[in-house]
């Protein structure tokens, strides 16, 4: 049923919960995979490296399709794209749990990325089709809120269910408890979501085919050696970077070119320039993922290698963070239209308090009881991430016009998973360093992950005081022309 802005849909609440809980599956798969690594190996006798492909692989593809997701959902229909990514995301679930080789895993891992990249951009979307003012800042809170806890109750969820259906056969369940979830979420989907105004044009004419392969190619380029880093990637593959600078360049031209001649653009440039706040808080987004998500992985190799600490325990030492982190999210989401900014600035700095404790932390207390002595630092790390990621995510989204609000929503996932991509890299990396060199000490590499982790945030913490004051400096200028009379700049 198509409504006006003026009379927004009745069932857009509802419709919001369903879409956000498939969000919420898409996500949960970038971390939860992680704990169950030690499973899928013991179960289908998976190298190192092929067991490496089912957590780097699902980021790879889930990245590479983002931006063209959400302009196929602002083309075709939002409604459309997240049935046929979600039965997409469900059917590839199904080969991943039912794998009878590493090579069949791997595949059905990098379809199921696919997938993901599909569907998450139309939540965005979605968000901006069916609410209006501060609805629209609580729905956003609750997306950010979705993706935060998404990437921190994963391995926590993933050490769960490997402990209950067992090592060897724990790791399919990882995967088959998508299933009904993902039915249940596409009957009601069917039914609420708001079907798309007929078409105009053709798709085709809509699409931009060669912008699609550019920015495909440019993404895959900084992401393959990133996720085969653990496999030498960074050395062997390095020179791709310099290929992802020539094709983001040659993309950007492109995309220049398609707007001069007025057609659609994959990814509209003026995203950046002429919409208040994406270009900040996309950068501030990139950056804040670069520093906050490899520490899943430095945790579970220190709890797990480190201290002997099983999947579930290991999940469960990371509790703290999420339990943060689920609670802050919610009500920064209800406080970001008052506080703005603000509330990112302190949640980035709660972050670096909390994990850069941790890193002291450490140091300080035996290894037997650092379990239990990094829950409260955690907690504090956790209620900043909440604060970071939903109003972040509110204030960057908020004002992208609602023709490009799926494209909008992908481009910014698409920073966070290079982000993401960059931090596990660059942590795993600190943290091997030290444990395959001279003392082989546990404590000292999380401590120097931890420390490398707060350097990242940081640089994020200074990017989101500039922005903000940015903000002031406008809204005095605002006022001061209003004062004098003087009409707006343009």
């Amino acid at each position: 049923m198509a409504t006006s802005p003026e009379q927004p849909d009745p069932r857009r609440w509802r419709a919001l919960a369903v879409t956000l809980a498939a969000g919420f599956m898409t996500l949960l798969d970038v971390s939860i995979v992680t704990v169950a690594l030690p499973s899928i190996q013991q179960g289908l006798e998976a190298s190192v490296a092929g067991a490496q492909w089912v957590v780097s692989g699902y980021a790879l593809t889930f990245g590479l399709v983002l931006v063209s997701g959400g302009r196929l959902g602002d083309a075709v229909g939002r409604r459309r794209m997240f049935l046929i990514a979600l039965s997409a995301f469900v059917l590839t679930s199904a080969l991943c749990g039912a794998a009878v080789s590493e090579p069949m895993l791997v595949f059905s891992r990098l379809a199921q990325g696919m997938a993901a990249g599909l569907l998450t951009p139309q939540n965005t979307g979605l968000i901006q089709e069916l609410f209006r003012g501060a609805e629209r800042g609580r729905a956003f809170g609750m997306f950010g809120a979705t993706v935060g806890i998404a990437t921190a109750v994963g391995p926590v969820l993933g050490g769960f269910i490997i402990s209950l259906f067992g090592p060897e056969q724990g790791w399919r369940w990882v995967f088959f408890v998508n299933i009904p979830i993902g039915a249940v979420a596409l009957v009601l989907a069917a039914r609420l979501l708001p079907a798309a105004a007929p078409r105009k044009r053709s798709l085709l004419a809509d699409l931009d085919l060669a912008g699609m392969v550019l920015l495909g190619l440019a993404v895959g380029s900084v992401l393959l050696p990133l996720v085969e880093s653990e496999q030498g990637g960074l050395s062997s593959l390095w020179w791709l970077f310099v290929a992802a600078a020539v094709l983001g360049a040659a993309f950007v031209r492109w995309e220049r070119r398609m707007l001069r001649r007025n057609r659609s653009p994959l990814l509209d440039l003026r995203l950046y320039t002429e919409t208040p706040g994406y270009a900040a808080g996309a950068s501030i987004a990139t950056v804040y993922f670069s520093g906050f998500t490899g520490i899943w992985l430095v945790f579970a190799m220190f709890f797990q290698r480190g201290l002997g600490y099983s999947a579930l325990q290991s999940g469960l030492a990371v509790t703290p963070f999420a339990l943060g982190s689920a609670v802050s999210a919610v009500v920064a989401g209800r406080l970001v239209s008052r506080w703005g900014r603000r509330l990112t600035i302190a949640g980035l700095g709660l972050v670096a308090l909390g994990l850069g404790t941790v890193g002291v932390v450490a140091q300080l207390v035996p290894p037997q009881q650092l379990g239990y002595a990094v829950a409260l630092p955690l907690l504090v790390a956790g209620t900043g991430g909440g604060m970071v990621i939903s109003p972040n995510t509110t204030l960057t989204l908020d004002r992208v016009p609602t023709r490009l609000a799926g494209v909008a929503g992908g481009a910014l996932q698409t920073g966070q998973r290079i982000g993401s991509a960059v931090g596990v890299a660059l942590l795993a990396s600190v943290f091997h360093a030290r444990i395959n060199g001279a003392g082989h000490s546990y404590p000292v590499a999380l401590s120097l992950a931890m420390s490398c982790s707060v350097g990242v945030v940081l640089i994020a913490l200074v990017l989101a005081v500039l922005d903000h004051r940015r903000q002031v400096e406008r809204g005095e200028a605002k006022k001061a022309r209003s004062v004098t009379g003087a009409g707006p700049l343009e």
